[in-house]
């Protein structure tokens, strides 16, 4: 028998708040390989609540970093790839960003629920969140992990997760390809043999991770939502993705050894791969 993951993850991250409030952060990121380059990060959040009824309470959260001394178009454009219409990527720049999304979620919340609200029976608190982690910084390789999370009535919260990767370098976000020339079905079948290698809440009577056994599909796509560190390349997937809810976020790594004589020999070389 398998055991469901207990709670949301994400729903951890929520705060729910009758007042706004706008905090900024500030971190220095330093290049594993070369000391001397570094560059400043900064953070904004918003956190806002409305009440539009005795049953009804709204709550929007956002965190997203900023990048001061990032001053490539292109690659402000990939970092924020699912924000429309960010032209100022400046702290102020972004946090207006925040306010105008917030205010178009409340505007929408109260435009979709006004013929059904006076309805509702019993208490309940949606929430949309979203947020920008600055994950890991390699050989001037740059992980950004995104989270969204949400909920609008139903039986649970809905969440999901983004990674991306982006060449400092080269001011591009890195693509599979720029890693292995490995073809997609190999690949596929490694993701198939490894999915139980890392445990995402599920498990076997015996305590053994068993995702495999809520699997909703044959074959695990090699997805471009992927990551990596010193020892492997990991794909990341999303609740319903690939499994069942209840088998959460299911994250499966590709060993270096198994794309061995695969790996762009640029991308070998600068994340000093040894086997």
């Amino acid at each position: 028998m398998k055991n469901s993951i207990a709670a949301l993850a994400i729903s951890g991250l929520i705060i729910i708040s009758c007042k706004k409030t706008e905090n900024i952060g500030k971190d220095i990121v330093t290049n594993d390989s070369v000391q001397i380059n570094t560059f400043s990060v900064d953070s904004v959040k918003i956190n806002d609540s409305l009440k539009l009824s005795d049953s009804l309470t709204v709550t929007y959260s956002s965190t997203m970093l900023v990048f001061p001394d990032i001053k490539d178009k292109t690659l402000l454009d990939s970092i924020y790839f699912g924000q429309k219409n960010i032209s100022d990527f400046s702290k102020n720049g972004i946090l207006a960003w925040l306010e105008k999304d917030k205010n178009d979620y409340f505007s929408n919340i109260k435009k979709d629920s006004k013929d059904w609200i006076a309805d509702m029976n019993f208490s309940q608190k949606w929430y949309t969140d979203t947020g920008m982690k600055l994950k890991s910084k390699l050989n001037d390789y740059m992980r950004i992990q995104y989270i969204w999370g949400s909920y609008e009535g139903g039986a649970h919260d809905n969440y999901g997760f983004s990674e991306r990767v982006f060449d400092i370098k080269n001011n591009k976000k890195l693509q599979l390809k720029d890693i292995t020339s490995m073809p997609t079905s190999k690949i596929e079948a490694m993701l198939l043999k490894n999915i139980n290698k890392i445990n995402s809440g599920t498990t076997d009577n015996n305590g053994a991770v068993n995702n495999s056994e809520m699997l909703l599909v044959d074959k695990i796509p090699a997805t471009e939502n992927f990551y990596f560190d010193e020892k492997n390349l990991y794909f990341h997937y999303s609740p319903y993705e690939i499994a069942a809810f209840a088998a959460g976020d299911i994250t499966i790594p590709v060993s270096w050894e198994e794309l061995k004589g695969s790996l762009n020999p640029e991308f070998e070389k600068r994340m000093k791969i040894s086997y």
